[in-house]
């Protein structure tokens, strides 16, 4: 039986400081939980309808009703089993080859896309502004479906991380105005970067970019005003790769 102090834990693990102040973060999903099982992660605590389906010791799981993980699930449909994990320290940045920089990215949804999309890619580092959604927020975790822990993801100040890479490589921006994506030399060591799904790359971090790009619009009639930022991040590094 789940006790009234692990489902306050729990639900407590929706909100960011609480994460942030036990140093746990939760996961849906047999896939999920065992992508981060398979990284080494280190479990805190499973609740699992099958008490077979995974390999981890006795007494860091519970067998639960399908009652008691609706009560703690935050997914509408819940599935088989929910995870607590521990936040794992993340590693240094490695300043060779691609960089993802996000800008105030807020939907849960675009940056889990965007932590898949990094993993098949092959870009090893996501850099975040400190006002982009945590990472760890249950709706990324859900959608990354594991990628995150291939992906090694840090947030810090932006604008410092930005100035510290003029002397190492061309930083891009995403914007409407920018040049041709598709008539661009891309090169393989630089870092790119995307902007709020709502106002694009803040005016601070503007200054920083060293060449706008921008996806051109094909469609005749040119009424669409932009694309969801992880589409758009899609696009663009498939373009930097393929160059």
């Amino acid at each position: 039986m789940v006790s009234k102090n692990q489902k306050k834990l729990i639900k407590s693990l929706y909100q960011k400081k609480y994460r942030k102040q036990h140093g746990l973060f939760i996961a849906e999903g047999k896939k999920v939980i065992n992508e981060l099982l398979e990284a080494n992660l280190k479990l805190n605590k499973l609740f699992t309808l099958d008490e077979n389906a995974f390999d981890v010791d006795d007494n860091l799981q519970l067998h639960v009703s399908i009652e008691e993980l609706k009560q703690i699930s935050f997914l509408t449909t819940p599935q088989t089993a929910l995870a607590i994990f521990f936040i794992p320290e993340m590693e240094e940045i490695n300043t060779a080859g691609l960089i993802l920089a996000l800008d105030d990215i807020r939907d849960p949804g675009n940056l889990g896309t965007i932590i898949r999309l990094c993993d098949w890619f092959g870009i090893s580092d996501l850099v975040c502004s400190s006002q982009t959604v945590d990472c760890f927020n249950p709706k990324v975790i859900q959608a990354t479906m594991g990628s995150i822990t291939r992906v090694n993801i840090n947030y810090l100040d932006l604008g410092e991380f930005l100035r510290s890479q003029k002397s190492n490589a061309i930083i891009f921006g995403t914007f409407m105005n920018g040049d041709n994506l598709y008539s661009e030399s891309l090169p393989e060591h630089a870092t790119i970067v995307m902007g709020n799904e709502a106002n694009g790359i803040s005016k601070e971090i503007e200054k920083l970019i060293d060449k706008r790009i921008t996806i051109p619009q094909f469609g005749i009639n040119q009424k669409t005003e932009s694309l969801n930022v992880a589409t758009a991040t899609a696009i663009v590094l498939s373009e930097f790769k393929r160059s």
